[in-house]
């Protein structure tokens, strides 16, 4: 005679599985290209080749980044993530960057808002933010 374990039995097993596992939590997706405003997206960027750019003059309209997988690229340097962490909507990158005339490891905290548009603060400078949009393509 088999015995089937009884529905309590199989609840507090199922219980003890959620508290003991870790949760997944969802790493947010930080690849594309950001501009500092949506509307501004087309003057910041351009595709060529099915590669995303900055334009020409894109510093005169506004700011950006574009995130490829661990590399970061902006109108003047690039960086390369070396470790990201996340807690909730906050979002830290350490990375090692570099521009023509010198390299240094930057600490970028963003404020993730939804999934489309974060914010980049500085907690060595009160009051001081970015707020970015994802540029879509």
């Amino acid at each position: 005679m088999s015995r089937r374990p009884g529905l309590l039995t199989v609840l507090v097993l199922l219980l003890a599985a959620d508290v003991a596992l870790p949760v997944d939590a969802h790493a947010f997706e930080l690849s594309g290209a950001w501009a500092s405003h949506a509307d501004l997206c087309n003057l910041v960027f351009s595709k060529q080749g099915g590669q995303v750019a900055f334009t020409e003059l894109s510093d005169l309209y506004g700011s950006g980044f574009i995130v490829e997988g661990n590399r970061m690229k902006g109108k003047a340097g690039q960086c390369t993530i070396e470790s990201r962490k996340q807690d909730g909507d906050n979002l830290e990158l350490f990375a090692a960057c570099a521009s023509s005339i010198m390299t240094q490891a930057i600490r970028f905290k963003l404020k993730i808002l939804d999934g489309n548009n974060l914010t980049r603060y500085f907690p060595e400078i009160e009051g001081m933010t970015l707020t970015y949009a994802r540029c879509k393509f």
